[in-house]
């Protein structure tokens, strides 16, 4: 495909979608590969699936492939989906969580979503919500929730992170990514962490390879 090689030398723009929720959507091919991105930052795929990738890897691979339930909060492209059913070989049960409806729509005819629809779930409706109503346990749950660069302030509430603990069975991670553009995020960051019991979770914040991306893991010891 041409768009796919020149890609290597400039951005080659694919469809611009508007959306309720984060305005603007640009689904376009870059360095070879199909990307989602919002108006101000990099959304699904991408140099954002890298970031991803490096907080899979730190859980472990062959751990992941034995768990039995993933929660993702946050669809975008399906980026993460793409990481377990292909890059990891994750076999088991899928949850999406995404509010905006137009993502969800990019996400399957842009980026073949549906390709993952075997024990893939899409829920349409806000993540705030889901975890408030959910009472369902899981091995891993992705936090991946912006609006364009914005970070929903409920996200680091002592409220939710209470209900965000219920969800994850014993010896279950969540990967949380969160944008970091100035030394009130870090300072964010940093109270985030300290809203979890060091006897029964373990926190590691974790730098990456893009400059403003910061992956928070957290592991449930009991």
């Amino acid at each position: 495909m041409l768009k796919k090689w020149l890609s290597y030398l400039s951005p080659i723009p694919v469809k611009k979608i508007p959306s309720n929720v984060n305005q603007r959507l640009e689904v376009s091919w870059q360095k070879g590969q199909l990307v989602l991105d919002t108006k101000n930052t990099n959304y699904s795929y991408g140099q954002l699936e890298q970031v991803f990738k490096r907080g899979l890897k730190f859980i472990g691979y062959q751990k992941i492939r034995a768990m039995q339930r993933v929660l993702n909060l946050g669809l975008g492209a399906g980026s993460t989906v793409h990481l377990l059913r292909s890059e990891i070989n994750f076999t088991g049960s899928i949850t999406s969580v995404e509010l905006d409806q137009a993502v969800i729509y990019v996400a399957r005819k842009y980026f073949a979503l549906d390709r993952y629809q075997v024990n893939h779930h899409i829920v349409q409706m806000d993540a705030f919500e889901y975890v408030l109503s959910c009472q369902e346990q899981y091995d891993l749950v992705v936090i991946d929730i912006f609006q364009d660069t914005h970070m929903p302030s409920f996200l680091f509430e002592d409220y939710f992170v209470q209900h965000v603990e219920q969800l994850v069975a014993v010896n279950g991670f969540i990967i949380f990514n969160t944008i970091v553009l100035t030394p009130d995020d870090e300072a964010r960051n940093q109270k985030f962490k300290a809203l979890f019991d060091t006897n029964r979770f373990s926190v590691r914040l974790m730098p990456t390879t893009l400059e403003h991306n910061s992956i928070i893991t957290i592991k449930r010891l009991i």
